[in-house]
């Protein structure tokens, strides 16, 4: 697997020639971002989630799962160094009083940060109780990289104890997308595509909580499907999370879109749908 399968933005995004970022935020938030739905009800059931947490939600994107935990009550901030689209569609959907303010304060208890972490500072509010991390790592050599660098920056705003919360891919024989996600890997960089890859290991998300000074608190896994009403929607959902701009890069559209439709043809169920089991791990660790 790839943790850019569904991160919020891709740095090849901007350098890739006839993208509409507009239509790529949207298809993310219409399609592609619920897939992950059953993971962030499972962490906040099992956290207890609601009004007295104080949320941080690393690479929050268009906002889901920020909105998911304000409707049970918690106070939610937001932040994310990516995509402008998509944290625009964040505002409108938490801050709906200022969807397009640079800093909107249209509800006293969410916010919406441009930026890194450390720009969600706010010394007159409480320390934050729980920090997420939902963008999945796992089966990339390196892929903990970026996540040890947020989390650094992150966990000196949260109160000790708090709960941190992150994410990483099953095994690639229990996650159906694998197959998908090679053929991005395979047109941007054929020469190196196979190196890549490596099984998701069992401790992966401990020896980040580890080099990260938290303490394991718990694990689970969490089957989340990635269900498209056809082929053309799982196109667009995939391509929607970054991940193939790379190779559009390397090559064209219209090759990544033949290969990937390819790739899904033996996902496609007689009713037209696409369906890929996958399975999710979380790790909760704590602050010292």
């Amino acid at each position: 697997m790839t943790p850019t399968l569904v991160r919020q933005h891709s740095p090849h995004a901007r350098a890739t020639p006839g993208v509409d970022l507009d239509a790529r935020a949207r298809d993310w938030s219409e399609i592609q971002e619920r897939m992950l739905v059953p993971l962030y009800e499972a962490v906040y059931e099992r956290l207890d989630v609601g009004g007295g947490t104080r949320m941080l939600g690393l690479g929050c994107g268009s906002g889901l799962a920020l909105l998911m935990a304000a409707s049970r009550g918690a106070a939610v901030t937001g932040v994310d160094a990516g995509s402008p689209e998509r944290l625009a569609l964040a505002r409108q959907r938490l801050l709906p009083e200022a969807p397009e303010a640079r800093e909107p304060r249209a509800r006293a208890d969410a916010r919406i940060v441009q930026g890194a972490p450390r720009d969600a500072r706010d010394l007159t509010a409480p320390a934050f109780t729980l920090v997420t991390s939902f963008e999945p790592i796992g089966c990339l050599a390196g892929d903990s990289e970026g996540l040890g660098g947020l989390l650094a920056e992150a966990t000196p705003l949260a109160a000790r104890g708090a709960a941190v919360v992150l994410v990483g891919w099953g095994p690639p024989e229990r996650c159906a997308t694998t197959s998908v996600l090679r053929v991005a890997t395979k047109l941007a960089d054929p020469l190196r595509s196979a190196g890549s890859w490596r099984p998701a290991l069992r401790d992966d998300l401990e020896e980040v909580a580890h080099r990260a000074g938290l303490a394991p608190d718990g694990s689970g896994r969490v089957a989340c499907p990635f269900g498209y009403a056809d082929v053309d929607s799982a196109v667009r959902g995939l391509l929607s999370t970054g991940l193939f701009d790379a190779a559009i890069a390397a090559t064209d559209q219209e090759q990544v879109d033949k290969e990937l439709a390819e790739a899904l043809h033996p996902h496609r169920r007689p009713d037209g749908t696409v369906w890929m089991p996958n399975v999710f791990r979380y790790l909760v660790a704590r602050t010292r």
